[in-house]
């Protein structure tokens, strides 16, 4: 049966209000003081460039696989897959000093067909995580984190149809990039208005480990950058729907993309770079014809899902079929 093609929803501001006048006095501020002060005195000398400081080196522990893993196992000193998919989040490590720049370097055998992806975040003391970032694959790559830690967490990911990865170890650098700006992060957690899609698939495994119950309570975000640990609520959004607003943790990764953190600013936004803060990629080409109509692997968008929620999470906002909701993305605020 082809559905009804669901109409554009765009009442709700998608900034608020204390945001956007906090965005914009700025430069006001700016441009009145250049007008109204006196002459200024000589400009200080340039400071000298910070160097990166000392690399701090660790050996990452792969034989710990504990209940926020899910799909892996340790065996012969190698890091394996028990089925398709394995997810691995790290103990945490505590820095001798802050860095804000990771680079890992895997060691084993990826065959091709199979893959891994990397991701690292941080925090500062007993702070709030950073979200995620990007850190390769099998390859390793290196991740430059939001602003200066003094802990690192790393997240593994593995795709293994043929149950053939082998991992005997992760090398993980720490230093500090001394060009990277620290990312600003707003008194206010960001919220817009998207449209959102139940999930279903009961008994399935989602991107954390978390196999799917009836009547659950989750959201499904298409990035992994907010995805929270097994069990965990470290990410969580407020969900605002007909009849009332609850809170839930981002489990899942989806609806149409996996790299699609539309809820960052351009300028840190995975990709899709070009579109505004608060529109997914999915809502752009279902209404707009963005990227030819496709989502980020090429399939035709069918509805401009921005958020997917589980059973339990749409029918306590109230939901009776897809429909738009007011999303919250609580880590984007200070707390």
């Amino acid at each position: 049966m082809r559905t009804r093609r669901p109409a554009r929803q765009r009442s709700a501001p998608r900034t608020p209000r204390s945001l956007r006048a906090t965005r914009t006095a700025l430069p006001a501020v700016a441009l009145l003081c250049l007008g109204l002060a006196p002459p200024a005195a000589p400009a200080p000398a340039p400071a000298a460039r910070e160097a990166p400081g000392p690399v701090q080196t660790w050996a990452a522990d792969l034989s710990r696989v504990d209940a926020d893993d899910s799909g892996v196992r340790h065996a012969g000193g190698e890091l394996r897959t028990t089925g398709d998919y394995g997810v691995q989040v790290l103990a945490p490590h505590r820095l001798d000093r802050q860095a804000n720049r990771i680079r890992i370097r895997p060691a084993g055998q990826v065959p091709d067909g199979s893959g891994i992806a990397l991701d690292v975040r941080g925090r500062d003391g007993s702070g709030p995580w950073t979200e995620w970032r990007e850190a390769g694959g099998a390859g390793g790559g290196t991740a430059v984190l939001p602003r200066a830690v003094t802990t690192v967490q790393v997240r593994l990911a593995m795709w293994d149809p043929e149950g053939a990865i082998r991992l005997r170890g992760l090398e993980v650098r720490a230093d500090t990039d001394p060009d990277a700006r620290p990312e600003p992060q707003a008194a206010a957690a960001y919220g817009t208005r998207v449209f959102a899609t139940r999930i279903g698939l009961v008994g399935r495994t989602t991107a954390n480990g978390h196999v799917i119950r009836k009547n659950d309570r989750f959201v499904a975000l298409p990035s992994r950058r907010g995805l929270s640990r097994k069990g965990g609520r470290e990410y969580s959004v407020r969900v605002c729907g007909p009849a009332r607003c609850v809170t839930a943790p981002v489990w899942d990764v989806g609806p149409w993309n996996i790299r699609d953190d539309y809820w960052n600013p351009s300028s840190v936004r995975q990709t899709f770079r070009d579109l505004p803060r608060g529109v997914p990629e999915a809502e752009a080409a279902y209404y707009t014809g963005y990227n030819g109509g496709r989502d980020g692997k090429g399939r035709r968008v069918l509805n401009p899902a921005g958020i997917d929620l589980a059973d339990g999470t749409f029918r306590d906002v109230g939901l009776r079929d897809n429909g738009w909701v007011t999303v919250t993305y609580l880590w984007t605020g200070r707390r």
